[in-house]
């Protein structure tokens, strides 16, 4: 039941009525309409200027003529000025037909199958191995994170893939670390902290002694070699790794379908680097081999150092043609900072020149950088917030919050971290992916703006009240009695949802799921206070206004759900 799309069907049908050989497309049309500023113009109009062209009259002439044709049980009235068709809706038929259709389904409202037998691989997260979570992944994680809800709300079979930082130099110095200082209980105790501080001591001595950079290498061509000892440590840290970091992935309520990183694609190099070979891609350059990317207004992509080492741009190629022969994708999404814009041009168009259509289906979903109240994150100068720290915080606070404004509540501890995380993940999601973020707690924590707490208080508020209804639960509803101007904007927020949801999907976009959320419920707390939801002398009449309630609680637990929110009933 999304309005616009009907209106935008009943001007379709009556231009085909008015005008010979004219097939308008209800999506043009969709794209046609507007919204009115003023209420007393319309809760949609249609201005004609763009079909005066096709049509060959004049805007009024074309306005009028639809008009007299538009028709249906959704539509009050229709005027015509200048050209402008201006439709104003039956009130009492939209809020049943609305309504009705969101509880019909519950929890998907704005689903789709567009997707149906397509398949999308996301590549988000992307932690390191023996690095701690920090804030800076938060980005990647819950972009990804959603957009795969997203796409699974609409139909595709999603793969999440969490492309592992686990190859590099790096870990031949973990390894040598480990064996002069470490011991595994302490490890096992400390885990990621441990050997983050087994690295940072690495780093001191050879300031002081050179040749442990040596022994660094050693390690880690033993690591490439498959020795035994080697490779066992390399394992148990991977596993420690992953282990500390599951625990933050628990409270985002975050899970990926393969953690393949780069030293998965080892084995898998050659046949990409044979094949750029084959079709005269690769040229010499300094001992290095590269692929030319003049042509394109880029630096030559380095696909092998004059050693023979492979690069980053090596395995994403390999990795890609894994997961397009795994997968079958239709899609591949890459959700990583805007810093490696130019990495992933140089990936697809390599892929181009391969000749490889499915590259058109490869995606760099880019977003900017965190900062903390006001600072930037900087590891060399030792200025790192880590995300299992500050969702720690996130919970605490917002613990504080419900002691103070609701002790009774039962299941504080539960409510405290819904809220908290949150308040972290909605404010992360709220702005267009591609600006900076500065998390800052005052904002994040508030209940009231455009902040988590406040949309999943209104969610509480809606449940509230159905707790308080149940008497009305099983009347006939009047729906007549939603024609005002706050019940308007609640069902206009309600009917624009699925379009919100395709929008998000099509743009990568989650910040328009979390905005539209915003909004409805910003409608709803105008309409609660507005008007009187419980009315014992009007049973039909609460009966409509307690199933526009259910409808609100269902679309903001939908939306929430989406960017990855929880929705506590009680707040």
């Amino acid at each position: 039941m999304d309005m616009k799309q009907i209106i935008a069907g009943r001007i379709a049908d009556a231009a085909k009525a008015s005008f010979e050989n004219c097939e308008l497309a209800v999506a043009d049309v969709v794209a046609m309409l507007e919204t009115p500023p003023d209420k007393k113009l319309g809760d949609y109009a249609l201005p004609c200027f763009r079909l005066a062209k096709t049509l060959r009259k004049a805007p009024p002439m074309i306005a009028s003529a639809l008009a007299e044709k538009i028709g249906g049980e959704e539509i009050d009235r229709v005027e015509v000025v200048g050209g402008y068709m201006n439709i104003f809706v039956s009130r009492g038929n939209m809020a049943a037909g609305i309504v009705e259709a969101v509880l019909k389904t519950p929890g998907k409202w704005g689903s789709s199958a567009v997707g149906e037998g397509k398949t999308v691989c996301l590549d988000y997260s992307s932690i390191n191995i023996a690095k701690r979570f920090h804030i800076g992944h938060l980005s990647t994680t819950m972009i990804g994170h959603s957009l795969k809800r997203i796409y699974d709300f609409n139909g595709y079979t999603t793969v999440g893939i969490n492309h592992l930082g686990d190859w590099g130099s790096q870990f031949g110095k973990m390894v040598a670390a480990y064996k002069l200082w470490g011991n595994r209980e302490e490890v096992e105790r400390g885990g990621v902290q441990a050997m983050v501080d087994l690295y940072v001591r690495f780093h001191a001595e050879a300031e002081k002694d050179p040749s442990l950079d040596d022994l660094g290498r050693a390690w880690f061509k033993k690591i490439e070699d498959g020795d035994e000892e080697a490779l066992e440590i390399f394992s148990w840290f991977k596993a420690v790794t992953l282990k500390d970091t599951q625990r933050v992935y628990d409270l985002l309520g975050v899970s990926f379908d393969s953690y393949n990183g780069e030293a998965f694609y080892n084995d898998k190099m050659d046949p990409v680097v044979q094949e750029l070979r084959e079709k005269g891609l690769l040229v010499e350059s300094q001992g290095a081999q590269v692929v030319s990317l003049d042509d394109y207004n880029m630096p030559p992509a380095l696909v092998l150092r004059s050693d023979g080492a492979t690069l980053y741009i090596t395995r994403d190629l390999a990795a890609a043609f894994y997961r397009h022969n795994e997968y079958k994708f239709d899609k591949c999404l890459y959700v990583v900072a805007y810093q490696q814009n130019l990495h992933f041009k140089q990936l697809f168009k390599i892929l181009d020149l391969m000749g490889h259509e499915w590259h058109k289906g490869m995606e760099h979903v880019s977003f900017g950088m965190v900062s903390y109240e006001g600072r930037a994150l900087s590891t060399r100068e030792g200025y790192v917030v880590y995300l299992e720290d500050l969702l720690g915080k996130a919970i605490e606070k917002a613990r504080e919050i419900i002691e103070e404004k609701s002790p009774n509540l039962p299941n504080k501890d539960e409510v405290a971290r819904q809220v908290g995380v949150g308040a972290v993940v909605y404010f992360d999601l709220h702005n267009e992916r591609i600006k900076d973020i500065d998390f800052r707690w005052d904002r994040a924590l508030s209940f009231e703006g455009e902040t988590g707490p406040y949309v999943q208080y209104t969610h509480a508020r809606c449940c509230s009240v159905l707790r308080k209804a149940e008497a009305y639960k099983d009347a006939q509803p009047n729906y007549d009695v939603l024609c005002d101007d706050e019940a308007l904007e609640v069902l206009m927020q309600l009917s624009r949802f699925p379009e919100t949801v395709r929008k998000a999907m099509d743009q990568n976009e989650p910040c328009l799921i979390t905005r539209h959320v915003t909004s409805l419920a910003q409608a709803y707390n105008k309409y609660y206070f507005e008007h009187r939801i419980m009315d014992e002398g009007d049973a039909a009449g609460t009966a409509a206004r307690v199933r526009l309630t259910d409808a609100v609680r269902d679309v903001i637990k939908t939306g929430l759900y989406l960017i990855g929110v929880e929705a506590p009933e009680r707040m």
